[in-house]
C-alpha cells in the first residue's frame, strides 16, 4: 500500500472515530437539555399558578367546580385563547398546558381538560412527592410504547394558612402538564443542524486530510527524485562520470533534515563507483605497455647484437609514447568530466573548428598519404571552440588510424551537424554501442591495438557538455561518426 493511501486511511480513521463520538455526544445531549429547560420553566409556572389557586382551594371554591372559582375560570379562558406565535421559524397556534389541582388526599378537584376530576392521583409521583414536601415531577406516556406521546408533569404545593403553631400548610397540589412533542420539532431541528455541521466538518476534514497527504507525498516524492538523481551510474556501469546532482529540495521540518542528510551522504559517496572503475580500467590499460617496457629493458641488459638492441630500444620508445598518450588523454578527459557545461562567450562556427582540427592532424595524415577534406557549410552557435576542435581532432586521429594508406578522410558540415567519414573497415556491429567507453578499443587494420580507447570517450564527453550526441554507424566501407550539436 502506498504511503499516500496509508496516510489518508489513517487520517480518515482517526477523524471518523473522533467525529462519531463527538456527534454522538452532541445528539445525545440535545434532547435532555431541551427537556431540562422545559422542566425549569414548568417549575416556575406551576409555583405561580399554585399561589393563584391557593385562595380558591382554601375557600373550597375549587370543589364546587369551575363556576364558583375565579382561578378555574381564568384557566378555562387560557385554554381557549387564540394564539399565533412565530418562534425561531416555527409557528405555535395552540396552548399546550394541562393544569389540574388535587386536595391534600390526592383527589383531583379541578382539571383544565375535565379528564380526571374526582380521580385519585395520590399515587402519582408528582402528587405523592409534593404532598410529602418534596419536589414532584414525572413523565408519562399517553400511549404505552409510543415515545412521542410522553407528557411531562411538574407539581407545586398549594399552601393555605394553618394554625399559629404550624404556619402555612400544604392543602393540595397543582400540576402543570405539557406534551414533549411540542418541543420535539425544536429538538429535531437542533439534531439536524448538528448532523449537517458534522457532515460539513467531515468534508472539511477530508479536504484538509487530502491536502496534508498530498503535501506529504509531494515532498516525499521530491526526496525520492533527489535520491534517484544522486545515485550516479547504474550498478556495474563505471564508465560514466558521476551525475550532477540536483539542488537539495527545500522541504520543511524533519523531511528537510532528511534531505540535507542525503546531500551530505551524496557528497561522501559521489564518484566512488566511478573512481573504482576508472582505476581498474586504467590499471588494465597500463599493464601492457609497462610489461613491454620491462621486458625490453631486461633484454637490453644482456649483450645483444646492435640490430636487436636497436629494435628493443625502439620498442621502449614506442611504448613510452603510448603511455604518454594515455596520460595526456586521461588528463584531458579528467578535466572534461569535472565540468558541467561548455563555456560559449561568443558564437562559434563549426567550419572554423573543423579547419583547425584538420590543421592539427595534417602532419599524421601526410605521413600515411591520407587526404583530409572539409566539405559543406555549417551554422554558428553557442559552442566552445576549443572543445569542438578537440573532439574533431580526436575523430580525425581515429579515422587516420583506421583509413587505408592513400585514402581520403572527409569532414562533412551540415548546419549544426558535423560528420567524419573514412573508408576503413569499420567496426563490428556488436562494438558500435560501446564506442565511447573509456579504454574500449577495436583492432586496427594491421591487427594491433595501439589505441588508448580514450579518444571517442573525450568526444562523447564534449557532446554531453554541449547537450548534443555522438552517432556512430558503419557505412561499408568506412565508419561515419556524426556530432549533432544542439542548435542555438
Amino acid at each position: 500500500m502506498r504511503l499516500g493511501i496509508r496516510l489518508l486511511f489513517a487520517f480518515f480513521l482517526i477523524n471518523g472515530i473522533a467525529a462519531f463520538f463527538v456527534l454522538r455526544v452532541f445528539t445525545a445531549e440535545i434532547k435532555p437539555s431541551v427537556r431540562e429547560v422545559m422542566e425549569d420553566m414548568m417549575v416556575d409556572t406551576a409555583n405561580i399558578l399554585a399561589e393563584l389557586a391557593s385562595d380558591d382551594l382554601a375557600a373550597g371554591r375549587l370543589e364546587d367546580g369551575a363556576a364558583g372559582s375565579a382561578f378555574a375560570q381564568h384557566v378555562r379562558h387560557y385554554a381557549t385563547r387564540p394564539i399565533d406565535a412565530a418562534i425561531w421559524g416555527f409557528s405555535k397556534q395552540s396552548l399546550d398546558y394541562r393544569i389540574y389541582v388535587t386536595d391534600a388526599t390526592g383527589r383531583v378537584l379541578f382539571d383544565s381538560e375535565n379528564r380526571a376530576v374526582g380521580a385519585d392521583y395520590s399515587q402519582w409521583r408528582d402528587v405523592a412527592r409534593t404532598l410529602r414536601g418534596e419536589y414532584g415531577a414525572r413523565s408519562t406516556r399517553d400511549v404505552e410504547g409510543d415515545d412521542t406521546s410522553g407528557v411531562m408533569h411538574v407539581a407545586a404545593p398549594i399552601y393555605v394558612p394553618g394554625t399559629a403553631a404550624e404556619g402555612r400548610r400544604i392543602a393540595g397540589v397543582l400540576t402543570v402538564a405539557k406534551p414533549t412533542r411540542t418541543v420535539q420539532r425544536f429538538i429535531d431541528r437542533a439534531e439536524n443542524k448538528v448532523l449537517a455541521s458534522g457532515v460539513l466538518l467531515l468534508v472539511l476534514s477530508a479536504a484538509v486530510g487530502v491536502a496534508v497527504t498530498l503535501w506529504m507525498v509531494w515532498n516525499v516524492r521530491r526526496l525520492r527524485d533527489y535520491a534517484l538523481s544522486v545515485q550516479g551510474p547504474a550498478a556495474g556501469d563505471h564508465d560514466s562520470p558521476p551525475t550532477t546532482a540536483l539542488a537539495v529540495p527545500e522541504v520543511p521540518g524533519e523531511l528537510g533534515d532528511l534531505a540535507r542528510a542525503m546531500d551530505r551522504m551524496r557528497a561522501r559517496l559521489e564518484g566512488r563507483d566511478y573512481i573504482e572503475g576508472y582505476v581498474r580500467a586504467l590499471t588494465h590499460e597500463l599493464k601492457s605497455p609497462v610489461a613491454a617496457i620491462r621486458g625490453a629493458g631486461e633484454l637490453l641488459q644482456d649483450d645483444l647484437p646492435p640490430a636487436d638492441r636497436a629494435e628493443f630500444a625502439t620498442q621502449v620508445v614506442h611504448q613510452a609514447e603510448r603511455l604518454q598518450r594515455i596520460i595526456d588523454r586521461l588528463l584531458e578527459l579528467s578535466k572534461l568530466e569535472q565540468r558541467h557545461h561548455a563555456d560559449a562567450p561568443v558564437p562559434v562556427a563549426l567550419q572554423d573548428c573543423a579547419r583547425a582540427a584538420v590543421a592539427n592532424t595534417q602532419g599524421r595524415a601526410g605521413q600515411r598519404g591520407i587526404t583530409l577534406a572539409v566539405t559543406g557549410s555549417s551554422a554558428s552557435g553557442p559552442w566552445e571552440a576549443e572543445l569542438v576542435t578537440l573532439a574533431l581532432t580526436n575523430l580525425l586521429d581515429n579515422a587516420i588510424d583506421f583509413a587505408p594508406a592513400g585514402s581520403r578522410v572527409q569532414v562533412e558540415l551540415a548546419g549544426s551537424t558535423v560528420a567524419v567519414q573514412d573508408s576503413g573497415p569499420g567496426v563490428p556491429d556488436y562494438a558500435l554501442p560501446r564506442l565511447g567507453e573509456r579504454f574500449f578499443t577495436t583492432a586496427r587494420p594491421g591487427g594491433e591495438r595501439s589505441g588508448s580507447g580514450l579518444g571517442l570517450a573525450i568526444v562523447r564527453r564534449v557532446m554531453a557538455l554541449h547537450g548534443g550526441q555522438m552517432v556512430v554507424r558503419n557505412t561499408a566501407p568506412g565508419l561515419r561518426v556524426e556530432l549533432e550539436f544542439r542548435a542555438g
